[in-house]
């Protein structure tokens, strides 16, 4: 139950710090803070939580690293399913929150919520095919530094950091084709609030992170230095 307290305690920060700096921030006139503020705001969240709850969970906060650390043998499969579980109402729980931080401004409308989408509610129009090439890969690329930099050969006290500023820097490739999911969890917590287009294309943002991160973890045990 500490484990699963963490990951929700850490999956609901993320959306609150990821998708709270979108919806809030990201557009304030003159003020905002644009695609590199909301950037960063996901990637300090993962590495704000790597410190706090790591111990304690691992800090997955994300179905897809779940999956793709049991595929590369690091995460028993008996503690997927309330991994899983424990993020996503996590997420939920944080899209929650920013929902009645966001509607008590006179005037809200939910808008796209910082919800993924592809083509016409891609934020640069792009198609289903590129959303879908970039899910998987970005998520492939996640899962690798996750692994590498968590690996018993790796320096020690620094995985944090990798972790945080690669999902940053996956935020600034992707944020204009897909809003960036990389995380089921977060992608659902948001639809959840949005509804219609963005349930209808919510499992582009299950499917393929799911599908990247599972060939990393597949990968990683290839190229890993050797058996931890």
């Amino acid at each position: 139950m500490k484990k699963l307290a963490a990951e929700f305690i850490g999956t609901l920060w993320l959306v609150l710090g990821g998708c709270g700096s979108a919806v809030l921030a990201a557009a304030y006139p003159e003020l905002g803070i644009g695609f590199v503020g909301v950037a960063f705001a996901f990637g300090l969240t993962v590495m704000t939580m790597a410190y706090a709850v790591g111990h304690v969970s691992g800090c997955h906060l994300n179905p897809a690293v779940s999956l793709g650390l049991w595929a590369g043998g690091r995460f028993d499969k008996k503690e997927l399913l309330p991994y899983i579980i424990a993020q996503i109402l996590g997420g939920i729980t944080g899209a929650a929150i920013l929902f009645v931080i966001a509607s008590g401004k006179p005037g809200f409308e939910i808008g796209g919520f910082a919800a993924n989408g592809y083509g016409e509610h891609s934020p640069g129009g792009y198609s289903l095919l590129a959303a879908f090439a970039t899910e998987i890969v970005m998520t492939f690329m996640f899962l690798i530094i996750i692994l590498g930099a968590t690996h018993s050969k790796a320096p020690k006290g620094f995985a944090g950091i990798a972790i945080g500023l690669g999902l940053t820097l996956i935020h600034l490739i992707s944020i204009p084709v897909t809003n960036t999911s990389v995380n089921p969890a977060r992608s659902i917590s948001q639809a959840v609030f949005v509804g219609g287009w963005a349930v209808e294309q919510l499992w582009l943002f299950i499917v393929a992170p799911v599908i990247g991160a599972i060939l990393a973890g597949l990968v990683y045990k290839m190229i890993s230095p050797e058996k931890e």
